[in-house]
């Protein structure tokens, strides 16, 4: 018996490849940047092109295998621009109480070609074969995938790692989606995962916590880690000066999920601020397509930029020039739901470039409860506009509490949230697995 390497042989399978496109691209280029690149292969089921920074073995599954799924989301998505990662969301968001028929009608579609038949190739199962990979990882998030996660971990005789990045589980078809087919499709699914895996990772510690209570099997989190060079080379905040013009408020990130609202309340607080503190303004840094969507919510307010979509790398200057950082959640339940675990990629981001929070969403979501923990900012958990005209006007005009906010993210981040150390006991964990899996061979 062969004693597995530190960094064993993970089939990685997903909708989209690796990449810098999304929250889910951005989190596993990261904890597995720098694997070796012989003991790393991805499979994926989009037409997204693959990333070669972090994995050079991928096997693209042809969209015909699954051609129901293929027909259907290209009407679907005909004539906008969504992701995977987008798609999987809004099928796992549960309809509010004034979900229309035709929301009704496009999840009921999402499920017919989630549930379709799958075919996977001779020519794919001999693929993984030949890899001999040690675990299958998966961050799931639909049945396609998870029906193809099985069948190659069967093939090559293998456990599973699910990674949970949102409580789809819990929100997925959940509205009864043909005839209740939809939701016993992803309880069966799950349950295979589950016993094939010795283990699991979440995106947050509460997510571990009550999957460990759900599942019956150990989670540990894991999220997204900061390379050590955001450390290296932080720029201090600026010191501020009477009459140097507004308080920059940043968000970086989406405005789905009804985060555009919140925002929105954002920027009408900021218009009611009284000098002193004021003035303040928010710049909002989000995908066009989003700006193009959501920006005609912003149009009667003076106190929001929309400014551009921005690339990986220059994320970082963008959050050192701000006053401070934004992270903004939705209030509609349903959202909340599907949300409550969850953990913002950015939110490790926004730390380490020490520069102070303010939250605003449900106070009871782990990504609300993250700031609070860290020290690093402060949470309007309510939906309530005079109590963030007086956080928002607490941070304007008050630069010391501003740098003692951000000092604290910075430390926190370098201590909990580094890549070096993170990634190293994310190799760990994925080496115990396939370790278990050899020695009961």
């Amino acid at each position: 018996m062969t004693r597995v390497s530190e960094h064993p042989r993970v089939l990685v399978v997903g909708a989209e490849p690796f990449g810098r496109s999304s929250g889910t691209g951005i989190t596993l280029s990261n904890l597995f940047d720098g694997w070796p690149r012989d003991r790393l292969a991805q499979v994926y089921t989009t037409r997204t092109e693959p990333s070669s920074n972090v994995c050079e073995q991928y096997f693209a599954v042809d969209p015909w295998n699954a051609p129901v799924d293929h027909v259907v989301r290209s009407v679907l998505t005909r004539g906008r621009t969504a992701t995977a990662g987008s798609a999987a969301a809004a099928a796992a968001v549960p309809a509010g109480g004034n979900g229309s028929w035709k929301g009704q009608a496009r999840r009921t579609m999402r499920a017919v070609a989630d549930l379709s038949p799958l075919l996977v190739p001779a020519d794919l199962r001999a693929w993984a074969r030949r890899f001999h990979p040690d675990v299958v990882y998966s961050v799931l998030g639909s049945v396609r995938v998870i029906r193809l996660a099985r069948r190659l971990a069967g093939t090559c005789g293998v456990p599973i790692v699910p990674h949970f990045m949102d409580d789809w589980p819990a929100t997925l078809y959940s509205n009864g989606e043909l005839f209740g087919l939809g939701r016993r499709a992803v309880d069966a699914g799950l349950g295979g995962v589950v016993r094939r895996a010795t283990s699991g990772l979440c995106i947050s510690a509460p997510m571990a916590e009550e999957y460990q209570r759900r599942y019956g099997i150990p989670f540990a989190p894991f999220m997204n880690c900061v390379q050590e060079s955001a450390f290296d080379d932080r720029r201090e905040a600026p010191p501020a000066v009477a009459g140097a013009g507004p308080v920059e408020f940043v968000y970086v990130g989406g405005l789905h999920l009804d985060r555009w609202a919140s925002l929105a309340r954002l920027g009408a607080a900021l218009e009611r601020l009284a000098s002193p503190p004021g003035p303040a303004r928010l710049t909002l840094y989000a995908p066009e397509s989003d700006l193009a969507r959501y920006g005609a919510a912003f149009a009667h307010l003076p106190a929001v930029r929309l400014a551009r979509s921005i690339g990986s790398a220059e994320v970082a200057p963008v959050l050192w020039a701000a006053d401070v950082l934004v992270h903004v959640e939705s209030f509609k339940p349903e959202i909340a739901q599907y949300t409550r675990l969850s953990l913002s990629t950015k939110l490790p981001q926004y730390l380490a470039a020490g520069r102070p929070i303010l939250g605003h969403g449900p106070g009871d979501l782990a990504s609300m409860r993250h700031i609070v923990t860290t020290r690093a900012g402060l949470v309007v958990g309510e939906e309530d506009l005079e109590l963030l005209i007086r956080r928002a006007g607490e941070l304007c005009g008050d630069p010391l509490l501003r740098r003692r906010l951000g000092d604290r993210g910075y430390v926190y981040a370098k201590a909990h949230h580094a890549k070096k150390e993170v990634a190293a006991r994310f190799a760990e964990h994925l080496a115990r697995v396939a370790g278990r899996a050899e020695a009961s061979r």
